[in-house]
């Protein structure tokens, strides 16, 4: 039977506040049509990407040099990794319904 999959505590919160504020941004632009929120939404993108490349970058270490932790940074690694596609998912949306 497989169990709950583990994720280091970093890697998910990580995950979650990169997710939601890039929702929110994309959702909040969408609604409102702000033009500042194009702006901060690019630098959004490029500080988030910047972080959780070091966040994963560090999961990674973590996951090849700690033997007990291992499927747990690893796992938050994977689920640091699915912000890429999503990214690349909600910029096509943007520019696609913009």
């Amino acid at each position: 039977m497989m169990g709950k999959i583990k994720f280091s505590p970093l890697g998910k919160r990580s995950f979650i506040v990169s997710f939601l504020l890039g929702t929110l941004l994309l959702f909040a632009f969408w609604i409102t049509r702000a033009e500042f929120l194009i702006i901060f939404g690019f630098y959004y993108v490029v500080i988030a990407a910047v972080t959780n490349l070091l966040i994963t970058l560090y999961e990674l270490m973590e996951y090849l040099s700690d033997v007990s932790e291992k499927k747990r940074n690893g796992n938050s690694v994977l689920l640091l990794l699915l912000n890429i596609p999503i990214t690349f998912l909600y910029l096509t949306l943007f520019f696609n319904f913009c």
